[in-house]
């Protein structure tokens, strides 16, 4: 099993994309990036906690490769605009790859180099290191009340 977290705007859309794909064993809601390792979503909107809102996929590497889940990443949001996905603007809607090693790094700055000489406008999607990844809270209250 394999771990990748994806920042691409607001994550309830792309959670529910992601949680369809074969090899997509779990999906989970939350931010990261960000100052604190605990923070909430009232926060996280005051723009000033340094988080995206992520989807963290647990994954088999055997059914779906990392380069795959990265490819559909670029495929299902507007990698081209800064801090904003469709009418959702702010730092936490940035499109962002938080990698969890020099192997997901490699692949991530490889598939970047790729999805940016194949458009016509600069990709801004960042890759950075995974950092303060919390869960969101919220999230998991709702899901846990429908169950």
């Amino acid at each position: 099993m394999e771990i990748a977290v994806l920042g691409l705007g607001c994550f309830w859309g792309p959670e529910i994309k992601f949680s369809k794909l074969e090899g997509v064993i779990k999906t989970e809601v939350g931010y990261c990036g960000g100052d604190s390792k605990e923070v909430t979503y009232k926060e996280v909107c005051t723009g000033n906690t340094n988080h995206a809102e992520v989807v963290k996929l647990d994954f088999d590497p055997k059914i779906i490769s990392y380069e795959k889940i990265l490819e559909f990443f670029f495929e299902i949001h507007d990698p081209t605009t800064l801090n904003s996905q469709g009418p959702d603007f702010g730092t936490q809607y940035r499109s962002e790859i938080f990698y969890l090693s020099d192997r997901q790094k490699e692949i991530a700055e490889n598939v970047l180099k790729k999805i940016n000489s194949s458009l016509s406008a600069q990709v801004v999607t960042k890759s950075s290191l995974l950092k303060n990844y919390c869960p969101a809270e919220e999230y998991h209250q709702r899901y846990l009340e429908k169950r």
